[in-house]
């Protein structure tokens, strides 16, 4: 399996455990794309993924129309989409995106999380040559699709990795062929689980374990601020079975 899975599982499976964190930022992400796209789905392809994500993250159907019905009233929040970059201790590289209606007190929040652990916020762009910035798409297995034959396919429309694990099949593709691979996914008729956007990093940095506790302590004060939607690092993550 390539890099992009490994170190998209390992983060998944430490980080994605907070429900109640996961509906926040999705919630978020529907506001966003129903003030740039509109309500229905049908003509907002950002908001018909964004509604697969939330289904995938068992978000109740009540809270999704609440989000929907709340980004459409005149008095909606809104936000802003803003990356910050920087390092934090032992040189790990760190990424985070965030959506706030007051940037002010978010770059404030964010300087002082690094700051605190003995880090410091960088200038925008600075360590963007250290991540791949990815469209990930995942979908259910298709009966009769050969996946060989799929991903020669699917090379023309941006997709550069193809991995399946347990019935589902998992894309990795260009940022800015998000579009193309959603309609040829929909178009072709595959059953869409969700779809994201992240950053995986070109290289991992091996720490060790006083070190990662002290990173991860840094990446939890930036995941427990309301308006952090995603923090990624260049960190080797360590299954704890393994030390």
């Amino acid at each position: 399996m390539g890099r992009a899975f490994e170190y998209r599982k390992a983060r998944k499976m430490k980080r994605w455990g907070n429900m109640s964190r996961t509906f926040t930022k999705i919630g978020k992400e529907i506001t966003i794309s129903v003030k740039a796209g509109g309500p229905d789905p049908t003509a907002n392809n950002r908001l018909r993924a964004l509604l697969q994500n939330a289904k995938a993250a068992n978000m109740p159907k009540d809270t999704i129309e609440r989000a929907i019905k709340k980004a459409t009233a005149k008095d909606a929040s809104d936000y802003k989409e803003i990356v910050y970059e920087g390092y934090g201790p032992f040189g790990i590289a760190v990424v985070v995106e965030t959506a706030t209606d007051n940037n002010t007190r978010t770059v404030a929040n964010v300087r002082s999380y690094f700051n605190k652990a003995g880090g410091s916020l960088g200038t925008s762009g600075s360590l963007s040559f250290m991540f791949d910035h990815k469209s990930v798409f995942k979908v259910k297995e298709k009966e009769g699709v050969d996946l060989d034959e799929l991903e020669l396919e699917l090379i023309d429309f941006g997709v550069d990795e193809i991995v399946a694990e347990e019935g589902e099949v998992t894309l990795y593709g260009a940022y800015e062929s998000y579009a193309e691979i959603q309609k040829y996914l929909e178009e072709n008729g595959f059953e869409l689980i969700s779809a994201e956007f992240e950053r995986i990093p070109t290289e991992l940095k091996e720490l060790n374990a006083e070190q990662r506790a002290a990173i991860n302590k840094m990446l939890e004060k930036f995941e427990d601020d309301e308006d952090v939607q995603s923090v990624y690092h260049n960190m080797q993550e360590v299954d704890e079975d393994e030390e």
